[in-house]
């Protein structure tokens, strides 16, 4: 029930809340960063240590997430205070509920700017604007966009709207509908580049760099950024996944649904990899090139191949439905709350928030150009969004979120949500409780520049050491016991 009265809407079937919240997940983060990292720490090897933490650290705070929407009915804000209410709590732990959304919001503000550099070249594919022989080249031709404030401004502005006019449509007729066919669609020209990479003579080499596990390769540099980004690929801690838990139907298994969701993230990523690594290896280009593997070294790939254009466009088209998914889902917690506590009907909350969110995107995208020399201790407007969301809202976010599943709640809360038999609830629990929130603050202490002094080169048998320590040490806790005791 909303605040209002009005039952909430749901989801009409599993599959729809699995394609929209895989939709959240899968975005520019698998399509275009999870490439240039495999390719910056050695491939297959981050590729293993990813996964794991997927596992380890995604699953179990996602698992979270989805109980405290489903069993919260309403937006973070709403289904925290609910919840943490419902366990005789203060409703003071709802704090982290509106830090939750309003770290959505701040990501999506400089996300449309990202989002519209994926619009800007599918034109530029289109009209033949991606001419150029060398990285440098095309480095120019990605400069030259960014620097035009009326284009790049035009290309933010097109993802706004394009979010706006589909979160108005409601979850079944917008969201669901949408995402029905634009993950298919996605996954079907994922198959079609994948395909064609598998006759370019770079698809043994692409193969082999992605699945081989190479110690060597790795380096504990590489092994924190596979931590980061499984935390950060899954759209925790930024409202997305708590809002569309919110939708999801009482007889729904929230654990095969976060795994389903899980594996589907990490296929898309693994297939985008088969997809863009074959055309580099095949134009003996370095896997390595970091964030201008898509804009600048791709474009001359495509240039080289059969077909180039054809398949050039189809990749842009597929970036672009990935960025789109990505910025519907991190909006639609504002939407929720402002429906559901302040009453307003959804066109008017998808299109008030459409235009405080073009106004701060506008900010955000003159960083590029006008804008450039406009900073605060070195930072322009959209660096500090994209450090305040990254560095701080989304670890603190995802921290509290285990924090109060395991310790805060009522153990009966999360055991009736979550439907787990005994042994798995167990598990799931020492996960939350320990695993997760060290992982997460392996992240912190990571991103704020702390690792060197908190673990030194030897982190990873620190690491274990400090895992057992704490897991021997509370396995008596009487939350802990009572879910042992039951298994």
């Amino acid at each position: 029930m909303t605040t209002s009265g009005q039952p909430r809407t749901q989801w009409l079937g599993r599959w729809g809340f699995m394609l929209a919240a895989t939709g959240s997940a899968v975005g520019l983060g698998n399509i275009w960063k999870f490439p240039y990292m495999t390719g910056e720490y050695g491939g297959g090897a981050f590729v293993l240590v990813y996964l794991l933490c997927i596992l380890a650290v995604g699953v179990p705070v996602m698992m979270a997430e989805i109980a405290f929407g489903r069993r919260g009915r309403g937006s973070p804000i709403d289904a925290v205070r609910r919840v943490v209410n419902e366990s005789g709590r203060s409703s003071a732990w709802s704090l982290f509920g509106w830090m939750s959304m309003l770290c959505g919001f701040m990501i999506l503000s400089f996300y449309v700017v990202v989002a519209g550099w994926s619009f800007s070249y599918l034109w530029k594919m289109l009209t033949g604007g991606l001419s150029g022989g060398t990285v440098e080249e095309l480095a120019a031709v990605f400069g030259a966009n960014n620097a035009n404030p009326w284009n790049l401004g035009f290309w933010s502005t097109l993802v706004t709207l394009a979010t706006m006019v589909i979160v108005g449509k409601g979850v079944q007729e917008g969201i669901e509908k949408n995402v029905r066919w634009m993950m298919p669609g996605l996954v079907i020209m994922l198959l079609v580049l994948i395909v064609f990479g598998a006759f370019s003579g770079g698809f043994s080499d692409a193969f082999a760099f992605l699945f081989s596990f190479n110690t060597g390769s790795l380096s504990s540099e590489g092994m924190l950024a596979a931590l980061g980004h499984a935390f950060f690929t899954l759209s925790l801690a930024a409202g997305a996944i708590m809002t569309y838990g919110s939708y999801l139907p009482k007889d729904t298994s929230i654990a095969r649904t976060t795994l389903g969701v899980a594996l589907a993230d990490t296929v898309v990523a693994l297939m985008a990899g088969l997809a863009i690594f074959p055309v580099i290896f095949a134009n003996g280009m370095d896997p390595g090139e970091g964030p201008g593997l898509i804009f600048m070294s791709l474009p001359i790939a495509f240039q080289a191949m059969p077909l180039g254009t054809l398949f050039g466009i189809l990749f842009f088209i597929m970036l672009s439905m990935a960025a789109l998914t990505s910025s519907i889902s991190m909006v639609e917690a504002t939407i929720s709350w402002l429906c559901d506590s302040k009453g307003f009907s959804r066109r008017s909350a998808a299109w008030s928030t459409g235009i405080v969110l073009w106004l701060i995107s506008t900010a955000a995208m003159l960083s590029f150009n006008v804008g450039a020399d406009w900073t605060l201790a070195g930072k322009t407007f959209f660096d500090w969004l994209d450090y305040l969301t990254s560095r701080w809202l989304m670890p603190l976010g995802g921290l509290g979120t285990v924090v109060m599943a395991g310790f805060v709640l009522n153990i009966n809360i999360m055991r009736d949500e979550l439907g787990l038999n005994p042994r798995l609830y167990a598990l799931w629990l020492l996960m939350a409780r320990y695993v997760s929130p060290l992982g997460i603050l392996v992240i912190f202490a990571n991103v704020l520049g702390l690792y060197s002094v908190t673990f030194s080169v030897h982190w990873p048998w620190l690491l274990a050491i400090l895992v057992a320590m704490v897991v021997l040490g509370e396995t008596l806790s009487p939350r802990l016991r009572q879910a042992l005791k039951t298994a």
